[in-house]
């Protein structure tokens, strides 16, 4: 990964913008700060609720613990992305924090490079191959890329998972991934046993929202 404020590249907002400044507005650096402080962070007309399109990476970036990073890697190197993103996980676990902010710690990836049909479909399979890993260790992973058609939670129309160049973010399960677990069979009973009692509730509340 290219970067220069931590191992393989992965880097603070602060030293993001620092780099995303030296290397212009055209750099993929530039374009994944972009999109973070931009999309993430901000509301959106279409996401059918108010608030951040994420809120979890908008209060991440108060507390300093979200990490950047930028990989060269291209849709034949397989290997070496799901090397990138295992080391991944080991990055967010080591993100300073108040033990009882480290729920809030976030590690974006951006692979510029796998902007095809097969470099998606790569990305996907290291996704994959990561499912039970993050599920294990209560993580989750995402895959976002632009021509996502993943629907929203709140409205089917919106496409809340389009990126302007590849990305895979990592970032611990909270409690109000009940809208996730409720959708994703896998998430539903790692995602209870963290949260038996909490989590049941906002499970039932987000399926009685949704049948009315």
């Amino acid at each position: 990964m290219s970067g220069r404020a931590g191992p393989g590249g992965i880097m603070t907002l602060e030293a993001a913008r620092q780099s995303a400044r030296e290397a212009g507005p055209d750099a993929p650096l530039s374009t994944l700060l972009c999109w973070v402080e931009d999309y993430l962070m901000k509301g959106h007309v279409d996401l059918g609720r108010t608030g951040a399109v994420c809120p979890f990476t908008r209060q991440a970036a108060r507390l300093d613990t979200v990490r950047l990073g930028i990989s060269d890697e291209r849709a034949a190197g397989e290997e070496a992305a799901f090397a990138q993103v295992r080391s991944g996980f080991s990055t967010l676990d080591a993100i300073p924090c108040k033990p009882g902010m480290r729920h809030f710690r976030t590690v974006i990836i951006g692979f510029p490079k796998c902007d095809t049909p097969d470099g998606i479909a790569m990305l996907k399979r290291v996704q994959d191959r990561h499912k039970f890993y993050s599920l294990r260790r209560n993580r989750m992973i995402g895959l976002m890329h632009a021509t996502s058609e993943a629907p929203g939670l709140w409205n089917s129309d919106f496409r809340p998972l389009r990126a302007p160049l590849p990305v895979i973010a990592i970032r611990h399960m909270v409690e109000h991934d009940a809208p996730f677990a409720a959708r994703h069979p896998l998430l539903l009973l790692p995602y209870l046993a963290r949260f038996p009692i909490a989590g049941s509730k906002r499970l039932i509340a987000h399926l009685r929202a949704g049948a009315q």
